[in-house]
């Protein structure tokens, strides 16, 4: 239960405390300062808590926005301010200066709400202010006043506004003109039954893997049912985020379960095109591994640059300049996001291929718009780092080194490397990698491989021995991706077993989850994996040098086994971890962080 306190003169006719109900709060009513003051104190420490000036008029929605956003301690509109328990100690401390200020008087003109923020604000206290836009929310200092802002709370519609603020505000064209048009209508109607986003996501994740499944059959039928399918799969995908805005239900196991499932549901279909085309004597194992490599690759350079930079100073450069003059033409703005080809766009495609044509030439397709979208998106990037004189911090350098994933092999090298000058780390991480898979190319599953592994190994640890501050470092973690990803899928397709590329397609999966996993925790500020776990997991140099070995040491189809155990172990552990550490991230109430920008 919430309590809100209600302080100030009251206003015949005012709807306050029957808005404050609807959102679920408990009323008390504070005849002065200190009356407030007291009654704070009889609130439980472990509950939300407001105070809101009687004479507050403005939208519900309004109310809402401020009052009940379980994502931040502190929050406030006029003439409201609201705390969670992480929240209350401040609070406190804001009311009884304010109290002692007044002398505990009544209130008759100020608004105790807006003082405290404004002792919040002098104590350093960081008070969320949500974007109101066309909603009202102010404190009437006279009668004329209270009619007009009733009037303005009229002319505008508190629906509408919802129903708008719950789409995403920045999207791809086929997710804001094909989706969000009629999916909010399906949010707001999941919200009056009681359901939650999780429910919505868990709904999304079983519509997908029933399309997987669909397409597995390797029929025309079920080609064309899981088309439908992984649309209305998506479909659901928007509405667990709408839902979650239009009733601000934001919780930190639903973030993660919303991001974790998109990539689940993603590569199962992948998988699924597979087995299907199998039974129709196409074997596309390599195309699809080659897919969920590229499209992994491209989500570790997004999280690695905005890690990199989201932080730094001076942090500008002409590039940057030039996209944002790019954004105020309205039209390159949409070219632009839909020529990186977004979730939604990617989704449509694959569904739209898959009832049309045959496995083969959906991933035809998804590896060359992915690879268009990659080599687009990650030329610009290198092009504002070159550009910008920005300063990293020593935070941005520790989410790089923990999205690095470098392990045990790596660590015990770094202390024997020589404290001289040397490269980028960007440039020892993409010798290394260019040697490892090349070498895999050149020789397949051999010792030469081991070799060329060994030496990726000591780059690796070259690479990651210094802070990683450097303008273009911001690349070490998705080569070192693309290197593990790489070497895995040409020693498997040259390996030249059935059964071979499967069980690296499962491998890759288990590892990248380990990796999506460390990027969500790092977003959620929570830091990095604990080390037990990726020493346990060997590091991404060391399973690179495992594979190698294996490989070389063992015949195809032992080999096959080996790929098999290794992928079931890997994801056994990581996954169980990641269990445990959400769960109790959401039992113990932290804040949920919901990703706003990157539409991919």
């Amino acid at each position: 239960m919430s309590t809100a306190i209600l302080t100030g003169q009251p206003v015949p006719g005012s709807s306050i405390e029957a808005d404050l109900r609807s959102l679920g709060f408990d009323i008390r009513t504070a005849t002065d300062a200190a009356d407030a003051e007291t009654l704070l104190a009889a609130v439980p420490a472990d509950q939300r808590v407001a105070v809101v000036d009687t004479r507050f008029v403005g939208h519900t929605h309004a109310l809402r926005l401020g009052l009940t956003d379980p994502r931040f301690p502190l929050a406030a509109v006029p003439g409201a301010v609201t705390a969670q328990p992480a929240g209350r100690q401040a609070l406190t401390r804001a009311m009884a200066r304010e109290n002692s200020t007044s002398g505990g008087t009544a209130l008759a003109v100020d608004s105790l709400a807006d003082r405290i923020v404004t002792a919040l604000d002098a104590d350093g206290g960081e008070v969320h202010r949500p974007e109101l836009g066309s909603l009202v929310a102010v404190v009437p200092a006279d009668p004329q006043a209270r009619n007009e802002a009733r009037q303005a709370v009229g002319a505008v519609d508190d629906e509408a506004v919802r129903l708008k603020s719950a789409v995403k505000a920045r999207d791809g064209f086929f997710t804001t003109f094909c989706i969000s048009p009629y999916s909010r209508y399906l949010a707001r109607w999941c919200a009056r039954r009681g359901l939650t986003p999780n429910q919505v996501t868990t709904a999304s994740l079983i519509t997908a893997l029933i399309a997987a499944g669909c397409a597995a059959t390797g029929t025309r039928g079920g080609y064309v049912a899981a088309g439908l399918l992984l649309l209305l799969s998506f479909v659901l995908d928007c509405t667990d985020g709408q839902l979650a805005r239009y009733s601000l239900q934001y919780s930190t196991l639903g973030a993660w379960l919303d991001a974790t499932f998109d990539r689940a549901k993603e590569y199962a279909y992948y998988a699924g095109l597979a087995l299907g085309a199998a039974r129709g004597g196409d074997d596309v194992w390599a195309l699809a591994l080659g897919a969920m490599v590229l499209q992994t690759c491209r989500h570790v350079v997004d999280f690695s640059f905005n890690e990199a930079n989201h932080d730094a100073t001076a942090n500008t450069s002409p590039t940057a300049a030039l996209s944002g003059k790019l954004d105020s033409v309205g039209w390159t703005v949409w070219v632009r996001r839909m020529i990186v080809l977004p979730i939604g766009e990617r989704w449509a495609m694959i569904a739209v291929l898959t009832a049309a044509t045959t496995p083969r030439i959906t991933f035809y397709a998804l590896l060359v718009g992915c690879a268009f979208a990659a080599t687009y998106t990650t030329a610009g990037r290198v092009l504002r780092s070159l550009t910008r004189k920005a300063r990293r911090t020593d935070r941005a350098a520790q989410a790089l080194a923990d999205l690095a994933d470098s392990g045990p092999l790596a660590g015990l090298l770094v202390r024997f490397l020589p404290g001289v000058a040397r490269p980028t780390a960007a440039l020892s991480a993409a010798a290394g990698a260019v040697m490892v898979t090349l070498g895999a190319w050149l020789w397949g599953p051999s010792w030469w491989v081991v070799l060329m592994a060994g030496a990726y190994v000591l780059l690796s640890a070259e690479a990651v021995a210094r802070p990683l501050k450097g303008a273009l470092d911001w690349l070490v973690p998705p080569v070192f991706r693309a290197a593990e990803y790489g070497m895995v899928l040409i020693l498997a397709a040259k390996a030249d077993v059935n059964g071979a590329l499967p069980a690296a397609f499962g491998l890759v999966a288990a590892v990248a989850y380990h990796h999506y996993d460390t990027v969500y925790r790092i977003r959620g500020n929570a830091g990095a994996p604990p080390a037990w776990l990726v020493r346990a997991v060997g590091g991404q140099e060391g399973r690179t040098l495992l594979v190698a070995v294996l490989a070389a040491a063992l015949t195809a189809r032992q080999f096959t086994v080996a790929l098999t155990v290794l992928a079931v172990a890997i994801a056994l552990v990581v996954i169980a971890e990641s269990i445990r550490f959400w769960v109790a991230a959401h039992r113990a109430g932290a804040p949920s962080v919901h990703d706003e920008g990157e539409p991919a």
